[in-house]
């Protein structure tokens, strides 16, 4: 039921209610986006500095990681040359109870094996140092920036809520103005509206003709269309760039719509006037 009720007042509408509506709808709208223009690049900045310090967050957690894994490895290779130096000094007492020169030589590869082995743990332990200590370079850098974003993303919020703190209220009574004039129109111009205005560059759906040209892509408009325009029986959109167009005067038309409750007072006037010159003639009748 509410739906047909609305469907009925939106029927009711003249053409040129809709396009006062479609005009008004527009002049709020830009309302709303220099409001919106006023924060400029801030939301984008405070975007940007959050996914900056989110990826230093993440590259200093990783090279932490990194660093733990490598101080393990480097734990395991302490272990594995302790392990290799015990079996030295285990193959060095057995060379002396050797039986042959073939036991002996065989524990001297032995010998000779583990202490490559050795040669190559202490490589990469200082392989693993190295990259510790490169990795520990790049936290201190990557912790100082995190700093200073951390510090400039305070500031850039800070400034942005108190712009927006400042423009929330009107923001909020143009958007329940918007919703407004909505509500008095119907889906499909409703659905025209938001379809031009997002295609459009500069956010106007609606502009009126100025200078004998389109308000938005400032092409010539033919006499014949603008007078097309200017008596409002139907809804006109630019040939060039698809802006619904009104004439220039529809503000001032609708606001001398309420000027011709006052005229019948006057008339009134006008009209006792004429009542109250009688008496004079019927004066003049009596002396005569």
């Amino acid at each position: 039921m509410a739906n047909k009720k609305s469907d009925a007042g939106t029927k009711e509408m003249t053409v040129a209610e809709k396009l006062h509506a479609l005009y008004e709808l527009q002049q709020v709208a830009t309302s709303i986006d220099k409001i919106r223009i006023l924060r400029g690049e801030l939301p984008l900045e405070v975007q940007d500095l959050e996914d900056e310090i989110e990826g230093l967050q993440t590259r200093v957690s990783k090279y932490k990681e990194d660093i733990a894994t490598l101080e393990k490895s480097i734990s395991g290779k302490k272990q594995e040359i302790e392990n290799a130096q015990g079996l030295i000094k285990k193959y060095e007492e057995q060379q002396n109870n050797v039986r042959n020169n073939r036991e002996y030589d065989s524990l001297s590869k032995e010998i000779e094996f583990q202490t490559l082995e050795i040669e190559l743990c202490e490589k990469r332990i200082n392989e693993f140092d190295a990259q510790i200590k490169e990795k520990t370079e790049v936290i201190e850098e990557s912790t100082t920036l995190l700093n200073e974003r951390t510090g400039d993303l305070d500031t850039k919020k800070k400034e942005l809520d108190d712009i927006v703190s400042e423009t929330k209220k009107e923001e909020d009574q143009l958007e329940a103005k918007s919703d407004n004039i909505k509500s008095m129109l119907d889906e499909r111009l409703q659905a025209a509206y938001n379809r031009i205005r997002s295609n459009a560059r500069n956010g106007l759906a609606v502009v009126p003709v100025e200078r004998d040209a389109c308000g938005g892509c400032y092409n010539k408009i033919p006499p014949q269309r603008q007078l097309d325009i200017a008596s409002r029986k139907k809804i006109i959109v630019c040939e060039y760039c698809g802006r619904i167009l009104v004439d220039d005067q529809i503000m001032e038309v609708e606001g001398e719509k309420e000027k011709p409750k006052a005229k019948p007072a006057e008339k009134a006037k006008a009209t006792e006037k004429p009542k109250a010159k009688p008496k004079p003639k019927a004066k003049a009748k009596a002396k005569k």
